[in-house]
């Protein structure tokens, strides 16, 4: 009968304190240990359980409350966060429900998940580790998976964008930061060019994911931050990503540059960003590419700078002296997508407009 016994469950406390102490063991471990692995796989996939229920039987909110308490209480999160690169694969999908359903999981009555408050008041090296993940391939993805759960809320945004090392090896208190102060580019969100430009093709994708969540679904706070950062941004921008050996990082790159620009949120990046003669000069290099995504992309963001009414000097000299060249090569310009009536019509209103342009440069008008 000693069988019956075998697979008795722990209650919450055991479980969270027992996956604790593996997990430690784990991280001081100088080379894999299988014996140690099994173990905490088999506690990582009961805490899953406990967490999100089978088909045959769903969960409590009152023990997933619980089980999350104990989890933060015992800092949990942040030893999966720092060693879920040594887990096995399976025990790597398990850590990635728990930390995702701890930043779904909200207490009756509460607005925000109850991890948010403590990551961002007292543990935000748990989002931090969660993005150096992206230095290893075995940690990419479910850490990515990740991050992008938590994104939904702009408090780790903020926490992403500024973030900087304090020289402790710990990151400043978010309620120090003044975000009209621009970033010395040693926090964690620059690691991100790296990560999309230098890493294998498995982590470049699921960083660029995560990259663009963070551009993309905090309107408000990424227009200040680019505001503020904006040189520094766009520099390492044009020249690593926009400019990447990569195909698909590049044609992205391009991509989700059109989309930054073309946002109202960012009016004011976008004004800054076309009167400069030199930007105008990489994207219409993106015209004359070999490869068709290329040009196609890239004629969406050379778009803003010719339909812009308050053209910088610099931009205008550029145009004008190209007006020739451009009325010849735009005609035929991807000519083969016929069934794109938009680009059609964008690209005729670029025409006209590159035809309208004056015989030399005129001091745009005073802004009102």
């Amino acid at each position: 009968m000693a069988f019956l016994f075998r697979n008795k469950q722990k209650n919450a406390s055991e479980l969270v304190r027992t996956t604790k102490e593996l997990t430690v063991r784990l991280s001081e471990e100088p080379k894999p240990n299988p014996k140690l692995e099994e173990d905490l796989a088999r506690e990582l996939q009961q805490m899953k359980v406990r967490l999100q229920g089978t088909l045959e039987a769903e969960v409590s909110q009152d023990s997933v409350h619980q089980l999350l308490t104990l989890i933060v209480q015992e800092d949990l999160l942040y030893l999966l966060a720092n060693n879920i690169h040594k887990l096995p694969f399976e025990s790597r999908k398990d850590a990635q429900v728990i930390f995702s359903t701890a930043f779904r999981y909200k207490p009756v009555g509460a607005s925000d998940p109850q991890v948010l408050h403590h990551v961002i008041q007292y543990r935000p090296e748990i989002i931090i580790s969660l993005c150096r993940g992206y230095d290893r391939r075995e940690s990419a993805m479910p850490c990515g998976g990740v991050l992008r759960e938590a994104l939904k809320y702009d408090a780790i945004a903020a926490l992403l964008l500024y973030d900087e090392p304090t020289g402790d090896g710990n990151t400043r208190d978010l309620a120090s930061v003044n975000p009209d102060v621009a970033s010395t580019g040693e926090g964690v969100f620059w690691r991100f060019f790296d990560w999309i430009d230098k890493g294998a093709f498995e982590v470049s994708a699921d960083a660029f994911n995560t990259f663009r969540d963070i551009l993309t679904k905090h309107k408000s706070l990424v227009a200040a931050y680019l505001q503020t950062n904006f040189e520094m941004f766009f520099s390492k921008y044009n020249t690593i990503l926009i400019q990447s050996e990569s195909y698909v990082t590049k044609r992205q790159s391009i991509k989700l540059l059109g989309e930054i620009l073309l946002d109202r949120a960012n009016y004011s990046v976008m004004t800054t960003y076309v009167d400069s003669g030199e930007h105008l000069k990489i994207v219409m290099k993106l015209l004359r590419d070999d490869r068709r995504m290329i040009n196609y992309e890239g004629f969406h963001v050379f778009k803003v700078f010719v339909a812009n009414p308050n053209k910088s000097m610099a931009v205008q000299r550029i145009l004008i002296s190209n007006r020739e060249k451009l009325l010849r090569f735009l005609p035929s310009f991807l000519e083969d997508r016929t069934e794109d009536e938009q680009f059609i019509d964008e690209k005729s209103f670029l025409i006209r407009q590159i035809e309208q342009l004056p015989s030399a440069p005129a001091p745009p008008p005073a802004a009102a």
